[in-house]
Parts: C-alpha cells; sequence; structure tokens
C-alpha cells in the first residue's frame, strides 16, 4: 500500500471513528456499583418472528449493526472518580444458542469485555443489555434494527428505516448519545424523595444462576375492555392487579404489623422531553396501597392508582425528580471523592433505602411500532426486566397488535404473587395463556 493510500485510509478511519470514550449517564452510575458475583443489572427483549432463525444470517445483522451503535458497542472502564464507556472492537459479540435461565451476571471482563449478548431459539431473536449500556428503549433499537437488517439479507428488502429501525449506513445523531438527564434537570427546586419501608415477600431462594420466568400471553383488546370498566387505563389496570396480588400475599404471610406496599415503575422520560437519546432516560413513580389504613376492595385501589399517576406523570414533577437525582453528581466534593468511597456509598444507600421502597417492578413498554412492511414477518414481542436485586418479582409488559405478554421473573421458588394475578385477570374473563421456563401451574 502506498503512503498516499495509507493517508486516504487513516483519514476514513478517522472520520468514521466515534468518541474515545462516554461517560455513564446519570443512571447508569448506579448499575455497576451493585454488581455482585449472583447480580447483574441485566433486561432481555426478544422478538418472535415466524420463520426459524439461521443463526450464520443473524451473526452477519448484528456485524453490520452494532457499529451503528457505539454505546452498545463499547466496554466499561474504572477511572480514579468515575466509570465510563470505551469502544470495543474486539470480536463480538457473538450470537448463541439460547439458554434456560435468561439475564445471567454479566462480568466486565468477560465475553471479551461486550455488556450485549444475543441469542437465538427457534423463531425468537433475544438481546441482553446491562442497564448501564442504556434504557428498554435503547435497547429495542438495537433489537428492532438487527431483526431488520437480518430479514433484509433474507430478501426483504422493502423494510424501511423508521421508528425502533435505524439507518446502519448513517452515523448517530449526537442526541442519541446524549445524557439526557443533565440536559433537563433544571428545576428550580430539588423535591425531596419520601421513603418508607414496604413490604417484601419473602421465599426459598432458587440456586445461583437460576431465573423463575412466567409469561401470561392474552389479548389486547380483552384487557382493553376490562380496563374501561374500571375507568383506568391497561397501565394502570395492570398496576393495580399487582398490588392486589401483593396485598394477598402478605395478607396470607405471617406478619407482626402489615406495611404498605409499593410498585416501582420506570416512566419513559422521552414521553415528556424532547430527547431521542439510546442511553438510559427513565426515572421511578411508586404507586401503592397502605393496608394499615383499612381494607381495600380492588376498585378502591384502580381508583388509587389512576389518581397517583394523573398526580405524578407529568413534566413538571419529572424534571423535578430528576433534578433532585442531578444534584448529587453535580456537588463539586462529590466529584472529586474517590469511585470505590463513592461505591461503597450508593451500595448501602441503595440496599437500606432505595431497594426497601418497593414491593415489586413493574414496567410497560406499551404497544410496539414497527415499520409497516416489517409486521407480516413478526408474531410478537417479549420483554424480561431480569433478575431482583433482592427477593421479590419484577413484571414486564409489552404488546403488539392484539398480543399482550405479561413476564414476572423471580429468583425465588414460590409463585404466589404470579398465581393471585393472573388467577384476578382470569376471574376478570380475560382469557390467559400462560408459559414458564420451569413446571408450574400458576392458574391452579
Amino acid at each position: 500500500m502506498s503512503k498516499k493510500e495509507k493517508t486516504q485510509e487513516n483519514s476514513i478511519k478517522k472520520k468514521s471513528t466515534h468518541k474515545d470514550w462516554y461517560k455513564l449517564d446519570l443512571s447508569a452510575i448506579v448499575y455497576p456499583t451493585l454488581q455482585r458475583r449472583d447480580f447483574s443489572s441485566v433486561y432481555r427483549l426478544s422478538v418472535l418472528l415466524k420463520e426459524e432463525i439461521k443463526p450464520d444470517v443473524l451473526q452477519k445483522a448484528v456485524d453490520m449493526t452494532m457499529p451503528r451503535f457505539p454505546t452498545y458497542k463499547a466496554a466499561i472502564r474504572k477511572g480514579l472518580f468515575w466509570r465510563y464507556l470505551e469502544p470495543n472492537n474486539r470480536p463480538g459479540p457473538f450470537v448463541q444458542a439460547d439458554v434456560k435461565n435468561p439475564c445471567q451476571p454479566m462480568y466486565f471482563k468477560a465475553n471479551n469485555r461486550y455488556l450485549i449478548r444475543f441469542y437465538y431459539y427457534g423463531s425468537r431473536i433475544s438481546l441482553e443489555a446491562h442497564h448501564s449500556l442504556g434504557d428498554g428503549t435503547g435497547g429495542m433499537c438495537v433489537l428492532m434494527t438487527v431483526a431488520a437488517v437480518y430479514l433484509r439479507l433474507l430478501g426483504h428488502e422493502e423494510i424501511p428505516n423508521e421508528g425502533f429501525v435505524l439507518d446502519i449506513t448513517q452515523e448517530p445523531d449526537s442526541g442519541e448519545l446524549e445524557d439526557a438527564y443533565m440536559k433537563y434537570a433544571n428545576a428550580k427546586v430539588c423535591p425531596p424523595r419520601p421513603g418508607e419501608k414496604t413490604y417484601r415477600v419473602r421465599g426459598t431462594k432458587e440456586p445461583f444462576y437460576t431465573l423463575n420466568i412466567i409469561d401470561g400471553i392474552m389479548s389486547v383488546s380483552q384487557v382493553m375492555e376490562v380496563a374501561k370498566k374500571y375507568n383506568a387505563t391497561i397501565t394502570e389496570y395492570l398496576n393495580a392487579v399487582l398490588l392486589y396480588a401483593l396485598l394477598e400475599k402478605q395478607q396470607k404471610d405471617w406478619h407482626i404489623r402489615l406495611k404498605p406496599v409499593k410498585i416501582a415503575m420506570p416512566v419513559n422520560l422521552r414521553r415528556f422531553f424532547p430527547s431521542n437519546t439510546l442511553r438510559n432516560f427513565i426515572t421511578m413513580i411508586y404507586p401503592g396501597i397502605d393496608p394499615r389504613l383499612g381494607d381495600y376492595t380492588f376498585e378502591e385501589i384502580v381508583v388509587q392508582v389512576h389518581n397517583y399517576m394523573r398526580y405524578y406523570i407529568n413534566e413538571k414533577f419529572l424534571r423535578g425528580d430528576i433534578t433532585t437525582n442531578a444534584a448529587t453528581q453535580r456537588h463539586p466534593l462529590i466529584r472529586v471523592v474517590p469511585l470505590f468511597i463513592k461505591d461503597f456509598v450508593v451500595r448501602q444507600f441503595y440496599t437500606k433505602v432505595q431497594d426497601r421502597n418497593s414491593s415489586a417492578g413493574l414496567t410497560n413498554m406499551g404497544a410496539m411500532k414497527v415499520p409497516e412492511a416489517m409486521k407480516p414477518y413478526i408474531e410478537r414481542f417479549d420483554i424480561c426486566m431480569g433478575q431482583p436485586f433482592s427477593s421479590r418479582t419484577n413484571c414486564a409488559i409489552i404488546s403488539f397488535g392484539d398480543i399482550l405478554t405479561i413476564n414476572f421473573a423471580s429468583s425465588i421458588i414460590e409463585a404466589d404473587v404470579e398465581r393471585y394475578f393472573f388467577r384476578k385477570l382470569v376471574k376478570d374473563g380475560i382469557h390467559v395463556k400462560i408459559e414458564s421456563n420451569r413446571t408450574l401451574d400458576v392458574m391452579e
């Protein structure tokens, strides 16, 4: 190669090279701190196609797609004061046959330092990502773009770039890589965050690497019809059903005194602030019921959830909430505290305060918007919040067309909460099909 050709090649490489590193966003800072040998903040997104997956074609689609997402094609590194992401040009990530227990811990130095995995099984493509890279919206963009490229490689070239499907020939927009929290955390006050110990589900811990998955598959129109009878949205209704199930579980447990029951529910801030970031941009709200005030009928639970959502899910409150979160990171003294001290303080706060502020987790990605030309090749979507930090269950909801999937993920043997939850849906007239990675009939 001549000197001129080398210069041209270096020039092209320089143009196509992204930043040398990316500071972790406001949410991502916490997730590596909570890392344990038996726990990582990992979520899973899946798309079920209508034909069996060809692994070699899927691998090619992954290889073509990943450079488009520099904050996912990255490794996590540790500095003196903060962790950060750096570009990862090692081979991979490599597609793998699926495993029985999803969302297994991700060790930062394993898997060629990639914090993202791709699996296939039958007609299913699954993506697992560490939460330090981004939230479900960013992960869904990666998965849907991989799926679109995969289908094009099979000859379906009519699939356009729109919605969650991004153009792999284009450089990422700067807004996709931004820490949107710091951009919009500009309220003039930092509202206090009330905290109170809540009811915690007790159960027999499963062995290491064991995650119990229970999926309920049902009709969107059926759920919507039932929710309307309670004057609620689907999200409000399903939140109320989960609170009802947790209250039932607490009543049947042995207890000295009752405790409040709350759900940790992430809110997608892109709905309220103009951002197209592919990184984390969510905040938590905590709808709940306090049984110490008296017995609640299900109708009263729905009303409580409905009013809570109306009061808290708005741009003003959410701006104040992320401003409170950002205040600590912006403090000049905190910025110069060594990382190992930050880790210790954050871990203690999360374990003793934050994690005890909810009885379960629930996330709803809502109805998936798919390019019209891609719809004929898709059966449905699944979402899994992954392993809970402590003994409880996590619930994740997603829909496509008239198929709504509710996924429970738990690291304890007992499935009482899931049983009460699906029983209530059936009692309300919703037909539920159950799938699980273990032998269990939650409907009995």
